[in-house]
């Protein structure tokens, strides 16, 4: 029953005393050390922690102290316990965990990435567009995934932009063909259309500074941004060359 003792949570020595009170029924510490076969201060230490877990009480017997063990049963507080400290650790790890991923990420030079889930963090991602002082923004999108989530997103982002005069360059597609070119002037920017044909594309791709800016605009909507200079500048490549290929 040892390791069995041992595995539910208690310490080798904790398990020897407490196997060995439950054999002797009440007795003073000398006689539990010695079936416990340990020293008598190691055994008082260790009763001292079983009271601490409800296993072990005491009754005076003239001038003797005896002690005892409690009923097994007090062992599921034991696990109940044991279950709460690891609750509480693992509350604490998700808190610490994204700064201690900043951390990580920014030793050395490794991409720094941080990740955005639901509607709510994509807007962050765009509050994060216009925090980086640039003077251009590049897009791939899908404008129907894009207005179908964010139906007010020109009267929202884009004056914000305007605002901070960041311009952009947007290669999209739309089932309503090539309906963004006519504001193009008041809005700061180029587009250049491409049929859902041609290229079915359901994502957001933005390339600003350092960074760049990937959003699933269906299914799972979630996003990320990547803050690395050598991927920042092969997807500002990639952009420029697609840019071209399109008249």
């Amino acid at each position: 029953m040892l390791n069995e003792l041992k595995n539910i949570g208690l310490s080798d020595n904790e398990a020897k005393v407490y196997l060995a009170m439950l054999e002797l029924g009440p007795a003073p510490v000398l006689e539990i050390a010695a079936k416990a076969g340990i020293n008598r201060p190691t055994a008082y230490f260790q009763i001292e922690s079983l009271k601490r877990h409800g296993l072990v009480s005491s009754q005076n017997k003239g001038a003797k102290q005896l002690f005892m063990a409690e009923s097994p049963d007090q062992l599921e507080f034991v696990l109940k316990r044991e279950s709460q400290v690891i609750e509480q650790k693992k509350a604490e790890l998700a808190k610490a965990l994204p700064q201690l991923t900043t951390m990580f990420n920014l030793a050395g030079d490794k991409p720094v990435i941080r990740f955005f889930e639901g509607l709510d963090g994509l807007i962050k991602m765009q509050d994060e567009f216009l925090k980086v002082r640039v003077k251009e923004i590049l897009a791939i999108t899908s404008a129907d995934d894009v207005f179908n989530l964010f139906p007010k997103h020109i009267q929202s982002y884009t004056p914000e932009r305007i605002k901070r005069k960041i311009h952009s360059r947007v290669i999209y597609t739309s089932s309503k063909g090539d309906f963004l070119k006519g504001k193009d002037k008041e809005m700061l920017r180029q587009t250049k259309f491409v049929s859902p044909d041609k290229m079915p594309f359901h994502s957001d791709i933005n390339i600003f500074g350092d960074f760049v800016a990937i959003a699933a605009l269906r299914g799972k909507i979630s996003g990320s941004i990547i803050q690395d200079k050598g991927i920042a500048d092969s997807f500002r490549s990639l952009f420029e060359f697609t840019w071209k290929m399109i008249k």
